[in-house]
């Protein structure tokens, strides 16, 4: 018996995850490749969830129903942040459309692009606690909606 057959039936017999990945049928050569690792889109990622913690954290401590928060530096800076980030994912609709790959998150990026800003504005423009409270869970779901569409393992075209 040579060294190799004989470590992988001991691998086989000591793990049965190891017997249960090896029956799996190999991947497709023409399988929908992941974009979570490009630069681009691990941006898009990364700063979605920062975006989300920031809208987390105004939520849970009521930070926007104080005076003068959505007036201030603050605030601002968020938006400015937000409009970055929709530009980013424009940028990643307009490449994935340039490769013709991927139809689904192409059409997913382009909606959230044109979501965030009215989703920000929506927060700014409450006049209510619970109006804002809703606002800003709404926007919350829509920049993890940005994370979990990147980081899903793409599925190939029907």
């Amino acid at each position: 018996m040579s060294c190799g057959l004989a470590i992988a039936t001991m691998l086989l017999l000591t793990n049965p995850e190891v017997a249960l990945a090896a029956a799996q049928p190999p991947a497709a050569a023409d399988a929908p490749v992941s974009v979570a690792g490009e630069p681009l889109f691990a941006d898009i990622v990364a700063r979605s969830g920062a975006l989300k913690a920031v809208v987390d954290d105004w939520a849970e401590v009521g930070a926007a129903d104080q005076p003068g928060f959505l007036t201030g530096d603050v605030f601002a800076g968020f938006k400015a942040r937000a409009a970055e980030l929709a530009d980013i994912d424009m940028q990643g609709h307009l490449i994935l459309r340039e490769r013709g790959t991927d139809g689904d998150l192409k059409c997913i990026l382009r909606g959230i692009s044109e979501d965030i800003p009215k989703k920000v504005a929506a927060v700014e423009t409450a006049t209510t606690a619970p109006d804002r409270a809703v606002a800003l869970s709404e926007l919350s779901y829509l920049l993890n909606d940005n994370v979990e569409v990147i980081t899903a393992p793409p599925q190939p075209e029907s």
